[in-house]
């Protein structure tokens, strides 16, 4: 396991606040209420501990296949719908969001290899992530993926209420490959996928869902 590079300024202030409230802690109650000092420090080691493993990239086997489309982050599948894009397509498209607590890995994948041909960041609102209007009124990130001879799938990076960072690493124009990094989304948040009307769904409602694992949908 290693710690994703958007995590290091996050865990050096976690570790920075750690070590002066636990000086704090210790002047001001050592040794006269001990106990209170030790529930506070044993406190702020989980609250570091927690932070640092935000940003943990686990080892896993990633899967791959030309006519899959693998899911881009982990999380818990919250909706599998037909809607009308607005953004992009212009038509019928099916939608699956994947809601991600901040206990999941957060680090965002290709689905497919393929273009980047459209990237394009919106200013919004911070509601809940499993809120329905989140995936049109929130901050969000909207990248485009063009698969030669397959068509175009639309990942979408949703920031929530408390996730208002959304890092992305897509350059329209360049050609990715499935599972390499998409981006990065602190402290939970949500990712849409918008798939072509005819292709087959492999997964189902409230499904727990793995990033560069599951095979979301096949061509």
């Amino acid at each position: 396991m290693t710690i994703h590079k958007e995590g290091t300024a996050s865990i050096v202030i976690a570790a920075i606040i750690v070590a002066v409230a636990s000086l704090f802690a210790n002047y001001f109650l050592m040794p006269k209420f001990g106990w209170i000092y030790l529930m506070i420090l044993f406190v702020l080691i989980v609250c570091f501990l927690f932070t640092a493993s935000f940003f943990r990239i686990p080892e896993r086997k990633m899967t791959k296949g030309e006519n899959m489309i693998i899911a881009p982050a982990d999380g818990k599948l919250v909706v599998i719908e037909e809607v009308t894009d607005s953004e992009y397509f212009k038509d019928k498209r099916l939608q699956l969001s994947i809601f991600m607590s901040p206990a999941n890995v957060h680090v965002n994948r290709y689905p497919i290899s393929g273009k980047v041909v459209y990237n394009q960041y919106h200013k919004g609102r911070y509601l809940v992530a499993w809120h329905p209007k989140s995936s049109t009124d929130n901050e969000r990130q909207s990248v485009v993926l063009n698969k030669k001879g397959k068509g175009e799938i639309l990942v979408k990076q949703i920031a929530g209420a408390v996730a208002r960072r959304i890092c992305n690493y897509a350059e329209v124009g360049s050609e990715v490959k499935q599972n390499d990094e998409l981006g990065f989304i602190k402290f939970g948040s949500r990712v849409d996928v918008l798939l072509p009307v005819g292709v087959k769904i492999n997964v189902e409602l409230n499904q727990k869902i793995q990033g560069g694992v599951t095979v979301l949908a096949t061509w």
